[in-house]
């Protein structure tokens, strides 16, 4: 019987998309700049640092609607009518 991967196994695929995986890192690397920044109390570089955190949330957010982040799904009855801007139907 092959072994399940662990990470998969309870069904979400939260965080395993490259949109996940780019925009972590360019955050990671923005907080990297902004902490030698502080330590260097260098504060325009500060705020480079801070400008890098908020592109990489952009950049998530751009490379998800370009298809390359999770799927979006409906959990809760009439999620996906509302969504649409459609009446879901009564219970």
């Amino acid at each position: 019987m092959a072994a399940q991967d662990p990470a998969r196994s309870h069904g979400s695929s939260h965080g395993h998309t490259a949109a996940a995986w780019t925009a972590v890192t360019v955050m990671l690397i923005g907080f990297l700049v902004g902490a030698i920044a502080v330590v260097m109390l260098n504060w325009p570089l500060f705020w480079v640092g801070v400008a890098i955190v908020g592109s990489g949330v952009v950049v998530g957010k751009v490379m998800s609607m370009m298809g390359l982040g999770a799927p979006v799904t409906y959990t809760q009855p009439g999620a996906e009518e509302r969504a649409e801007g459609r009446r879901a139907p009564d219970a």
